[in-house]
């Protein structure tokens, strides 16, 4: 019926915008974000692409640009949303897997990642200027920790995101 052929045709066109999303340009057009994955407790987030200054706890929205898109060509550009927990200045350090920001430890790196590939924890370093260290909330995020994620440039940053739920 006709009615069922429109319904059809319209999932279809979501579903290939999504693909075009995801393989094409990732950036997001819209201020209003939905935070699909665990890395935050917010699912719902306003984009403010205003160019400000980052502070320390700021949630931020990224394009990723780890050596991670070697491995995962589907990264290459993905918006991340994390929270700044290093900015310049700060020394990186590791014991072990865990990994400390000025001291203060922000997360423990994974031996693999989902598809058992090794994952090295992040080298220790002094924040460039520039950078930042990004943090997600969940054990599990892909964040900074990360050798093949790394610090973030600011240059990178799409913007600052002002959680709503």
């Amino acid at each position: 019926t006709v009615p069922q052929r429109l319904a059809m045709a319209a999932v279809l066109l979501v579903w290939l915008l999504a693909l075009l999303r995801l393989l094409a340009d990732p950036t997001p057009r819209l201020p209003l974000l939905v935070n699909w994955s665990g890395s935050l407790p917010y699912r719902l987030a306003w984009l403010d692409t205003r160019p400000q200054l980052l502070q320390r706890s700021h949630l931020v929205v990224y394009r990723f640009d780890g050596t991670a898109i070697v491995d995962y060509p589907g990264l290459r550009a993905q918006p991340f949303f994390k929270r700044v927990a290093g900015l310049p200045g700060d020394a990186v350090t590791v014991q072990g897997r865990t990994v400390a920001v000025n001291g203060v430890a922000v997360g423990t790196a994974k031996d693999r990642a989902w598809d058992r590939r090794p994952l090295e924890p992040i080298a220790p370093v002094t924040v460039p200027p520039g950078h930042f260290y990004a943090q997600g909330s969940s054990e599990d995020s892909f964040d900074s920790r990360y050798r093949s994620s790394g610090l973030v440039r600011a240059d990178q940053v799409l913007g600052v995101a002002r959680p709503i739920f």
